[in-house]
Order: C-alpha cells, then structure tokens, then sequence
C-alpha cells in the first residue's frame, strides 16, 4: 500500500514561508482581483461556454457568416426611442430598442464596447498588479535578505547546523545568534534611514488607491457612464418585471444594417437582427465587478485609514503599539524595549521593526527587540542580558569543549 504514493512522494516538496512585505488588502489586490480579471478575460474569449458571440438573421440570400462577420466588427445599435419598459409592454417593439426607426432622424445608440471587453478586462488585471510589481521592485529583496536562515531558528539546540532531507537547515545556535546580532545592528546602524523603505511602501499604497479610483472612471466611460450605478439597478430589479435595467446598458438583442451593391450597381440596404450572447457573460462579469470593486474601496478606505493611525499613534500610545506588536508576534514583549524603541523609532523604523515581527519567530523576535532596545538605551537595566557579541565567543569556547569532550 506505501508503495502506492511512492510516486506521489518523490514529487512532493517542502515549500518554505516567504516573508511578508505587504498587507492583506495589497493581496486583495495582485491576487484576488489580479487572478479574477483574468479568469474574466478567459470566459469572454471562449467559445465553449458562450458560443457564437452574435448570431445575425437577414433577408434570403444573404451569407450569414458574412452578416455575423460585419455586425461584429461594424457595431451594431439599438433605436433610442424604443429603448423604453412602455413601448416593449404595449407590443410596439419585440425587443427593448428594437424597431422601426428614421434615418438621420432618430436618435441611434450604436454598441461597440463588446469588441473591446477581453482587451478592457485584461487592462484592468495588469493595474491592479501594477503596485505589487512596483514594489517588489523598489523593496528589492532586504527583508528577505535579514531573515532568511531564521525560519526554524527556534530549533536551534545543537553546535552545528542540521541539514534535513527536504532542503531545510535549521542553524546552530551560534549561527542564529549571529544572525539576530547583524538583524540588529543592521535596524541600530540604519536608523532613520529605512525611510525609503517605508516611503516606498507607504507609497505603493496609495498608488493602489488611485489605481482603484481610475479602474471604476474608465469602466464608467466604457460602458457609457452606466457602471456606477450598475449594482444599484440591479438591486432594485424586480423579479415580476419583463424587463430589466441592464438590457439598455448590455442588449441581448440590437439591430444592424448591412449595405451592399445589386447587380446594377445600385446600393442596397439590408436590416438584421442580432442576439449578442456575449452581453449575457459580459452583464455578469460587470455586475460582480461593480460589488467586488466597491468592497476594494472599502477595504482601500480602511487601510488608508490605518495607516494615519499607525503615523499618529506609533510614538503616542504604548497600549496601540503593544496591540500592534501583539497580533504580528504572538510572543510577549517587554514592556522596557517597547517603551524604549517606541521613543526612538521614527515611523520608518517603526514599520520596518513591525514587519520584522511579522516575519520572524516569537522567540526569535523577542531576542532581537530587547537587544535592539538596549543597543539604542543610554542607560539600560542592568538585569537585562541580551545576545552580544561576547555571547558569541561564549558560545564558540562551549562548542570546543563539547567538541573536545
């Protein structure tokens, strides 16, 4: 029976934790919305679900192929004056817009976004990623950098480093220790000069906002200043109603006029009617984009808000940071080094010390805030002991001894 996964094994790797630079709503962001753009564009380029994209019927003789063809590339359009609940219920038109109409009289309202929905949808998928791309970029790697090799220090018993089968170390204690010591000396030295990482950062937010108030302008002026009321009218539909407010933003139905010459050269006018079936999938993926971007604007809204708090509190209350510091490190802290980095730390440093917490191990964490607290003291405690570079060749003579032993 084990020798039935043996396969399944061999191919099944140990996938290490990346460090975490950015926040859940930047996730909401280059992966949810990232991955449902994308999805979106893929259902309105196949065939397989929706069929034909539009079906023409004209007079006798007539090409069909040729008919699809043209009124797919040449727009088609629905009558303005027919585009009404009255004219449809009283049996004057078949369909909403669609009916007798006078040339260059009546006013037309000609449908050419559809064309461009798969190009729109994939627009759209590369802004939201756009911000997560910038900043990958701008952070260039130095979170990872600092903690990499600590993922499992609080494994760390033993003199030497364990190599494990599935590509994992887990370091020495001197190794770790080694690590904690240049984590802090790098965040002592580098003080008020990890501003340009949380400028970036703070910065990378805000263009996601922007990016967000320019995906619901343009997709307003594509679908012809009908989308921002899009999840409205569709709240207040009603089901015994024949009809419904998004047939007049994506018609089912529309016309087309196809011209031709005769066989004496005279021109000749052809009037088609055309079921547009990929107006059924575009009116739902517009529709559940509305309600997904107004829940981004409201996750937006709140990390926006967040972020002002963290700028106005993060030197100003002891109890916000201990909530702060609380939920990214389980791990307690002391109430001397939170006090002491809190005074110290410009909000650069403070958000750079948070997002350390968030990726290192409580035990791990809790060495490195208290000896970076003490490094940056004038007068620490006496009682307080943390990893220096003393402890280092403390460590090192014990490893000989043991060694010789």
């Amino acid at each position: 029976m084990l020798s039935t996964f043996s396969s399944v094994v061999s191919n099944v790797h140990y996938k290490q934790r990346k460090p975490v630079t950015d926040n859940f709503v930047s996730k909401l962001y280059y992966r949810a919305s990232f991955g449902i753009l994308l999805v979106s564009t893929v259902l309105v380029c196949s065939r397989q679900y929706i069929g034909e994209h539009i079906r023409c019927i004209a007079d006798v003789g007539l090409p069909i192929n040729v008919i699809n063809t043209y009124c797919f590339f040449m727009t088609t359009f629905t009558v303005v004056k027919h585009a009404n609940e009255s004219a449809f219920h009283n049996g004057v038109v078949p369909h909403l817009g669609v009916g007798p109409y006078v040339q260059n009289a009546d006013a037309l309202k000609r449908h050419a976004y559809y064309q461009w929905v798969p190009f729109m949808l994939f627009l759209q998928a590369l802004m939201f990623y756009a911000p997560h791309y910038c900043w990958r970029n701008w952070e260039g790697g130095r979170m990872e950098a600092l903690v990499m090799g600590l993922e499992h220090a609080y494994l760390s018993l033993t003199a030497k480093d364990v190599k494990l089968e599935f590509g994992v170390t887990i370091p020495s204690r001197k190794n770790a220790r080694r690590k904690v010591i240049l984590i802090r000396n790098t965040f002592v030295q580098r003080k008020h000069i990890n501003e340009s990482w949380t400028r970036d950062f703070v910065f990378s937010e805000i263009i996601s906002a922007v990016i967000l108030g320019v995906q619901i302008y343009i997709t307003d002026v594509f679908l012809g200043g009908a989308f921002l009321t899009l999840g409205l009218d569709v709240l207040k539909l009603d089901d015994s109603s024949a009809t419904s407010p998004l047939d007049l933003v994506f018609p089912k139905v529309t016309k087309c006029t196809f011209r031709k010459y005769g066989p004496s050269g005279s021109l000749q006018v052809h009037d088609a009617l055309c079921v547009m079936a990929l107006n059924i999938v575009n009116e739902k993926i517009y529709v559940f984009l509305w309600f997904w971007i107004a829940f981004l604007c409201v996750a937006t809204l709140a990390a926006l808000l967040w972020r002002l708090l963290t700028v106005i509190l993060h030197a100003r209350c002891l109890l916000f940071n201990r909530i702060v510091f609380g939920f990214a490190n389980p791990q307690v802290l002391d109430l001397w080094g939170l006090v002491m980095l809190t005074k110290e730390c410009h909000f650069s440093d403070w958000l750079f010390l948070y997002y350390l917490a968030r990726n290192l191990d409580g035990f791990v964490f809790r060495e490195l805030f208290l000896s970076a607290a003490v490094e940056m003291s004038d007068a620490p405690p006496e009682s307080y002991r943390y990893a220096s570079d003393d402890d280092d060749d403390e460590d090192e003579e014990e490893g000989g001894q043991q060694n010789a032993t």
